[in-house]
């Protein structure tokens, strides 16, 4: 089964049964709230009535003149339009009784006079105090024959019950309003739901377009085709947008393999050497070599530590989208990282080269992210700089940009290396014979990349110049 027919099925079902619940709901309560209305306006009729009665009833005059004008009442001849419907006549039946519950008015029936109704539950609940109205069919089988009748207690001057006027409507009379109600119910219920099959149409077939073309986009990148991802709104956009980006991460897995080969090759040597070291600990040693060896270790230790922390600061910067930049002092923080660094320096007899003066130059950057980067620039100078030489700092700021230049006196780094450097484990030898790890740089870079900034590298005859910028602050 198709993804639309499924999709387009479902939403029919949900739809229909959604308008049957709702259809039965409405229609149900059509006919009860109708009758309320009616019984509503019986009240109102029947209080009416009763006032009308209560001076006659109370001074025992002759009612024939209130019994012919109710009979009048009763034959008047309508040609009311409302809403739509015709009425052509009154169909309200008033009688009125005494205080034992006796007829002395009947509109539906003249010849009851005399008869007893005080059994009758709107006449026997009203001579009681209490609210009085009944529900009778006039043919007990059919339920269209129903009249509703209404009662309301006749006082006299002094409160006293003396009678009861109650009025009646066969519920038939309503019928033709009920009978369009629910028709408009119906057909307003049935456009809706034509309505929200069509739009169901609608939906399914735009989503099952953008679904191919989702399919056809991945059916292409399997292939190999290096295609933008299609534009779509919504929900399937952020899945297109998810699987362009999944594309770009596995066409960059070529990279991480190699990554992972330099980073196994570079844990290789420290490994071996505290594995060597340890073995032979483990035997009787001189002083001397177990001083030595146990050196190692040490030595060893602190080269994995170094690696693992600058392997963790790139990959956070590498996830991180945006930094939160604040106008911070790039001079500060360059004499921060030298203060830091001054004991590695005095360890190999470095003279740093300072700015004379230092000028105050602002940035905007992450503080820590900028340390970072200083931290690595300057260690590594400091890492390829011979014992007893120089490293010369400059700091400039042109016009919207600020630049930091350092240089060491080492070798320099082999031309063929110098548009790699910046990417993990491209470096050169060090004075020491050990090859660099090339993650100071590259950590560097890519702090510089998410400051909009830039890293340089070149050669300066003698040493080696790394040149970065960053955008300076503007007030």
């Amino acid at each position: 089964m198709h993804l639309g027919f499924r999709v387009l099925l479902a939403f029919f079902v949900l739809s229909g049964l959604t308008a049957w619940f709702m259809l039965r709901v409405v229609l149900g309560e059509v006919k009860p709230n109708v009758r309320e209305v009616m019984e509503d306006l019986l009240v109102d009729t029947a209080n009416l009535v009763a006032e009308m009665a209560a001076d006659d009833l109370a001074a025992g005059r002759d009612l024939a003149p209130l019994a012919a004008r109710l009979q009048r009442f009763g034959q008047r001849e309508l040609n009311a339009q409302i809403w739509g419907l015709q009425k052509e006549r009154l169909d309200l039946r008033i009688y009125l009784t005494d205080a034992q519950g006796r007829v002395l008015i009947d509109t539906g029936s003249p010849s009851a006079v005399g008869q007893d109704y005080g059994r009758w539950n709107d006449v026997l609940r009203t001579l009681r105090g209490e609210y009085g109205a009944r529900a009778t069919r006039t043919q007990p089988e059919d339920d269209t024959s129903l009249v509703l009748q209404v009662a309301a207690p006749v006082r006299d001057a002094q409160g006293r019950l003396i009678g009861v006027a109650s009025v009646g409507k066969p519920v038939a009379s309503l019928a033709p309003l009920i009978a369009r109600t629910e028709r408009r119910v119906w057909r307003l219920g049935l456009g809706l739901f034509a309505a929200s099959l069509l739009l169901g149409g609608i939906v399914t077939a735009w989503l099952v377009w953008n679904v191919r073309r989702l399919r056809a986009y991945a059916s292409q990148v399997q292939a190999g085709s290096a295609l933008q991802a299609p534009v779509l709104a919504g929900e399937l956009g952020e899945l297109a947008q998810a699987m362009d980006a999944m594309r770009r991460r596995l066409e960059g897995r070529e990279a991480w393999e190699r990554r992972v080969r330099a980073l196994t090759h570079e844990l290789k040597s420290p490994l071996t050497g505290l594995r060597g070291a340890g073995e032979l600990l483990q035997e009787p040693l001189p002083d001397a070599d177990r001083e030595r060896f146990a050196r190692q270790v040490v030595e060893q230790s602190d080269r994995l530590h170094a690696l693992v922390e600058r392997l963790l600061a790139l990959s956070r910067l590498e996830a991180q989208a945006t930094p939160s930049t604040v106008p911070t002092r790039l001079d500060e923080a360059l004499r921060q990282a030298l203060h830091e660094l001054r004991p590695r320096c005095e360890q190999r007899q470095l003279r740093v080269v300072e700015p004379q003066p230092w000028p105050a130059v602002t940035v905007d950057a992450e503080p820590e992210a900028l340390a970072l980067l200083l931290h690595n620039l300057l260690g590594n100078a400091v890492d390829f700089a011979p014992a007893g030489s120089a490293i010369e700092l400059e700091l400039q700021r042109h016009g919207l940009e600020a630049t930091v230049t350092v240089r060491d006196h080492g070798p320099g780094v082999p031309e063929a290396l110098l548009a790699q450097l910046g990417e993990p484990f491209v470096a050169s030898t060090k004075p020491n014979g050990r090859k660099g790890s090339g993650l100071g740089l590259a950590i560097a870079r890519q702090v510089a990349t998410l400051h909009r900034g830039g890293l340089a590298f070149d050669n300066a005859q003698p040493g080696f110049r790394v040149r970065f910028t960053l955008p300076s602050h503007s007030p």
